[in-house]
């Protein structure tokens, strides 16, 4: 029998507390996001430490709330990064909470971005319907659970659904511009191409980007499903073709893709050949993906990679799967690619350049 005044059946069992409660973390983060609270903090840069009570009177300006829920919830976020905690030292401590690094990527910037609407994407009541089935998808391969939870497939159900539609649309703008710039910064590899392509571009946000940097680009194909391009702005230099990347891809000089290639291995190498039937000889394929470590760790870049791969699984393909850089080169073999080139200019995100 194990001794549980032992210190590591006592962190094993405080571990386990936390993995059973941890659904409180991202509803928490969903809903102080839903509350404007990093807005109200934020207020165009001045992340004043304010109390509960303060941001209430921000966040509801005809008065009520609950201040002592709300710093439930701020003392939670603090307790990962999200804010800071600032407590004085009087007889009656009152509790403050400004930005971390980590909180600042959900207050809205100069361009009306943030990572605010990812994380309500996420958290939608359609989204949440599919996890109680998660299980199934071990019991039986062919089980998707938002299919079990809503009656259709994601995207079909989208289709339906406008307002869904257009915060999928904002959410991957907030997601994809501050990736773009770190990713433009230090990567040549758009130099002398004048047709570009960006497969499942949604609203256009990297394309935009791309073009601001490489002016030699004169021409940007936003390719994506009609429904997505239908609510795309328009953008100086960028066409919005609707489409389906599994039937056919714009030809251009090179293609970019984000997050696209976490299908199954037969649905990406389809998709790949479409890309490569697409190119001229020499032409790229440009692919900023999740590439997962040969080990699992305990590390943050590892828990959010493996994160995103289970949330693939349960709201959009049960068999899709992120991969190794080894798993991609041979993936782009498959697909005609002879040559791979990895760039890891961000920590979540790789930089694939496959050549033809």
């Amino acid at each position: 029998m194990e001794d549980e005044t032992a210190e590591s059946r006592n962190k094993a069992r405080l571990a386990i507390m936390e993995l059973s409660n941890i659904i409180s973390l991202p509803m928490s983060l969903n809903a102080v996001v839903h509350l404007n609270v990093p807005d109200a903090i934020w207020q165009g840069g001045a992340n004043t430490p304010l109390s509960a009570v303060q941001i209430l009177s921000r966040i509801l300006p005809s008065g009520g709330g609950d201040p002592e829920n709300l710093q439930r919830l701020l003392r939670l976020l603090t307790s990962y990064g999200v804010f800071t905690e600032h407590l004085d030292n009087g007889d009656s401590p009152e509790r403050k909470y400004s930005l971390t690094d980590v909180g600042k990527t959900l207050a809205t910037d100069a361009e009306g971005l943030s990572y605010a609407p990812y994380v309500l994407q996420h958290h939608q009541d359609a989204l949440m319907r599919a996890w109680p089935f998660v299980h199934e998808t071990v019991l039986d391969p062919t089980s998707q659970p938002f299919v079990k939870g809503n009656g259709e497939a994601a995207y079909s159900y989208y289709r339906k659904k406008p307002e869904m539609t257009g915060l999928l649309l904002k959410a991957m703008s907030g997601a994809a511009v501050p990736v773009m710039r770190a990713i433009l910064k230090k990567y040549d590899g758009f130099k002398g191409v004048k047709r570009l392509v960006d497969v499942g571009g949604n609203a256009g946000a990297c394309l935009r980007l791309i073009l601001q940097k490489h002016p030699h680009v004169i021409e940007g194909i936003n390719f994506d499903l009609p429904e997505v391009v239908a609510q795309a702005p328009e953008i100086p230099g960028v066409t919005h073709v609707g489409g389906d990347m599994f039937k056919s891809i714009p030809a251009a000089d090179a293609v970019f893709m984000k997050f696209i290639l976490n299908w199954t291995d037969e649905e990406c190498k389809l998709i790949m050949e479409n890309c490569y039937k697409a190119l001229p000889a020499g032409g790229k394929l440009i692919a900023c993906e999740p590439v997962l470590p040969k080990e699992s760790d305990d590390s943050l870049r590892t828990r959010a990679l493996l994160g995103s791969g289970v949330f693939n699984m349960a709201i959009y393909t049960t068999k899709g799967r992120l991969r190794t850089e080894e798993e991609f080169k041979q993936l782009g073999l498959s697909a005609g690619f002879p040559h791979l080139r990895a760039f890891y200019f961000d920590y979540y995100h790789t930089l694939l350049e496959f050549q033809k």
